[in-house]
């Protein structure tokens, strides 16, 4: 089963003026109420996952939803990619901290969910924001991916519902015993946590250094590369007045610094594909140093969506065809 188009298009249309108007003040109205008891406690790592049956749903996802973006595992044990996909989606929800939490529902036990949602194949993701239910994507996908949906899930929840996420406490474990010691951290593992956080307060050119710093002693090292190609993509399109650069791309498709803009505002609103063929184009038009760099920046925009992605795949096959 192939995984449909994992673009957050449809949150924009979900979100319509007065429905996310009435959301958000949901939302507000919950956690207003939650203030004025003391706050949500912290919680443990291992309560970002959750299994989630029919009786539970509107208390753990729908009332859940107006504090943090619940993203729902529609799964079977006898689905063989559901065993690849869950596991994946478990990790992330305890590597995104809180930013979002995982309900996982079994499709065998919770017939009437899956009617609901209008499940017509499993593994299959949806999410719930203030209450608005939304597809994400359908069958096993690529951690690249799933990482881009996800961005742009908690984004949308931050800007459009003021969903901030719940606490975690690392120290605490699920039945609120303190949890047990943590394995030894890594070499880098306090700089990527300090990437991590400055990407988390805005801090791009604070992210940008704390990845060089590990890729200084470790050139090779996965988790650092990606993130240090995303966080100097977030630098570049900061302060673009999108509705200009994407006039002047139309306006100049010679112009090659234009193309480039127009593609790095693609990637960031989820267009890869778009993103990918402009600067095939622009690679295919040109010569000399425009060529260079419109190849450069592609290469750069491979490393943001991540090597085993099918569609830098396909846009390495059309790179290469135009350059040979």
């Amino acid at each position: 089963m192939q995984p449909r188009n994992m673009s957050m298009s449809g949150v924009v249309d979900l979100a319509a003026v007065k429905a996310a108007g009435e959301a958000k003040a949901k939302a507000e109205q919950a956690r207003a109420q939650a203030a004025r008891q003391g706050g949500p406690a912290a919680v443990a790592p291992s309560a970002l996952v959750i299994d989630v049956d029919e009786a539970g749903f509107e208390r753990d996802v729908l009332q859940r939803s107006a504090e943090v973006p619940v993203v729902i595992d529609f799964w079977a044990e006898w689905c063989e990619p559901c065993k690849q996909l869950g596991p994946l989606l478990e990790r992330l929800a305890v590597e995104y901290n809180g930013r979002f939490l995982l309900a996982k529902i079994d499709v065998d036990a919770n017939q009437m969910l899956m009617q609901q949602f209008g499940i017509q194949g499993i593994p299959a993701v949806f999410a719930v924001v203030a209450g608005q239910a939304l597809p994400l994507f359908q069958g096993a996908a690529p951690e690249a991916q799933i990482r881009e949906t996800l961005d742009q899930l908690i984004q949308v929840g931050e800007e459009r519902f003021g969903l901030t996420g719940i606490a975690v406490d690392p120290n605490a474990a699920a039945d609120g015993a303190p949890a047990a010691s943590a394995a030894p951290a890594g070499p880098y593992d306090a700089l990527l946590e300090a990437a991590m956080s400055a990407l988390d307060a805005g801090d791009l050119a604070g992210a940008v250094q704390a990845y060089k710093n590990v890729l200084a002693d470790d050139p090779g090292h996965p988790e650092a590369k990606l993130g240090l190609a995303q966080a100097e993509l977030l630098t570049r399109v900061q302060g673009m007045d999108p509705q200009q650069v994407r006039k002047n791309a139309a306006d100049n498709p010679a112009d090659v610094t234009a193309q480039i803009a127009a593609a790095d505002l693609d990637l960031v609103g989820g267009h890869v594909e778009d993103a990918f063929g402009r600067l095939v184009d622009a690679v295919r038009r040109t010569a000399g140093e425009d060529r260079d760099a419109a190849r450069l920046r592609l290469l750069e925009l491979f490393e943001v969506i991540g090597p085993d992605d099918p569609r830098v795949t396909t846009a390495r096959q059309a790179l290469a065809r135009v350059l040979f």
